[in-house]
């Protein structure tokens, strides 16, 4: 059999595109037999975890490519590098720790938590990323159509879950609910990234019941980083950069649309989300 057929035969796909250049590339080295076999097997590898990253990726649905390196720290000095460090060694993935950050509008948090998310997905890691919203629609839906057991065992899957925007909308009973049930799942089995413009003082009015908003902390805090972002919007720098603003003032707040995620960005169906791991 032919070499062609059996790197086909063999499912090699990325060696079968690159056999070519990897034998004419080893003749002009005049390199030995094994260390041929050594970079052609890496080659293949290399092609494998790319696509398989690429599938984690796609089913971590992250709004955006973000990045700890691209984070202006310079902007936001409450914010300790070394924790942030830290986190993106993901250990806290390892350990099922939880990771909250607290801040006004624009401060960073959700470039952060979706920078923790990519780290996490390129080492092998499966993560989901949701707002509260599509979290909320979601398990409503799931809720109405008898459900509900079902999308919150595919929510409890992914190593890393991140859920953003919490604070913005309020939760109705059986929304907190739904949310403790899966928080309570993960527990000590999943990371959780949560994203607030409000303070944990303030989660009993979020959640309508004090006594849910304890559950959940609980559920969160036992095992977790808390970072407090104080600061100024990254969008209110911008516009002062470009004339737009003068002074820090009341009118200077951002609109609705600054914060939150863009409208364009559509909730999926309820679906099997990739496996732990």
């Amino acid at each position: 059999m032919e070499l062609e057929g059996l790197l086909e035969k063999l499912k090699m796909e990325t060696l079968q595109s690159q056999v070519d250049t990897l034998l004419e590339q080893a003749a002009k080295r005049d390199v030995g037999y094994r260390e041929f076999l050594i970079e052609a097997l890496r080659a293949e590898w290399q092609g494998r975890n790319l696509k398989t990253t690429e599938g984690r990726m796609r089913l971590a649905r992250f709004p955006w490519v973000k990045t700890v390196e691209a984070f202006d720290f310079s902007f936001q000095p409450s914010i300790d590098r070394k924790v942030i460090r830290e986190l993106s060694g993901l250990s806290f993935v390892e350990r099922a720790e939880n990771v909250i950050f607290l801040g006004p509008p624009g401060v960073g948090k959700t470039h952060l938590a979706i920078a923790l998310g990519f780290k996490a997905v390129e080492a092998g890691n499966s993560a989901l990323f949701l707002t509260i919203e599509e979290l909320t629609t979601r398990l409503s839906r799931a809720r109405t159509s008898n459900r509900l057991e079902t999308v919150l065992t595919q929510l409890a899957r992914p190593k890393l879950l991140i859920l953003d925007e919490l604070g913005y909308l309020p939760f109705s009973r059986e929304e907190a609910s739904s949310l403790f049930r899966l928080l309570a799942r993960r527990y000590e089995r999943g990371a959780v990234i949560i994203t607030s413009n409000k303070g944990f003082a303030d989660w009993g009015e979020i959640f309508s019941d004090s006594v849910l908003a304890t559950a959940i902390l609980d559920r969160l805090l036992h095992h977790s980083t808390t970072i407090n972002i104080k600061g100024e919007s990254f969008r209110l720098k911008e516009k002062r950069k470009a004339g737009m603003l003068t002074e820090t003032g009341p009118d200077d707040r951002p609109s609705s649309e600054e914060t939150t995620r863009d409208a364009g960005a559509q909730e999926p169906e309820d679906e099997l989300v990739g496996e732990r791991g």
